[in-house]
């Protein structure tokens, strides 16, 4: 399939930090394959890496709609909206996404990161410990993670 191929040349380009190469190979893609969750994901990747949180929070949402059932669309709708200054949209959006996020270490880490800043310390540090628990890497990010000052004491 060429939209296939498109995708696969976006992704190679992008790993290799070319960018307009990338994004070209995207635009490349027939519209009717536009909303393909593999195209939205590359694209939204673009976006979040150029910090256009509004561009990349409408593209996560299709890729809500388009993937309903995948995690990954809710988690970077929910990052976007963070991002936006919308930190309490972005935790009710994550707890009515797919169960499927409860099997994502990254969930329960950006889940404590809003009740952080929402000021439910227990809750953010329940939900640190179980994202810590699954996937010790969170904890050295928890660290350095500006979203959890007021939790440092028990990173």
């Amino acid at each position: 399939m060429e939209w296939d191929w498109h995708v696969q040349a976006a992704c190679g380009y992008a790993e290799l930090g070319m960018h307009r190469e990338s994004i070209a190979e995207l635009n490349a893609i027939a519209p009717r394959f536009q909303n393909r969750p593999e195209v939205l994901q590359m694209r939204l990747h673009h976006l979040m890496r150029q910090k256009r949180w509004g561009s990349a929070l409408r593209v996560s949402q299709m890729l809500c709609k388009v993937a309903p059932d995948s995690g990954t669309g809710f988690l970077h709708a929910g990052f976007c909206l963070h991002q936006l200054g919308k930190t309490a949209e972005a935790k009710m959006l994550l707890i009515r996404g797919p169960i499927a996020l409860l099997k994502e270490p990254i969930y329960y880490y950006n889940m404590g990161c809003y009740e952080a800043l929402l000021g439910d310390v227990n809750g953010a540090k329940e939900n640190l410990l179980i994202s810590f628990k699954m996937d010790a890497s969170f904890r050295e990010l928890a660290k350095r993670d500006p979203d959890l000052k007021a939790l440092h004491f028990i990173i």
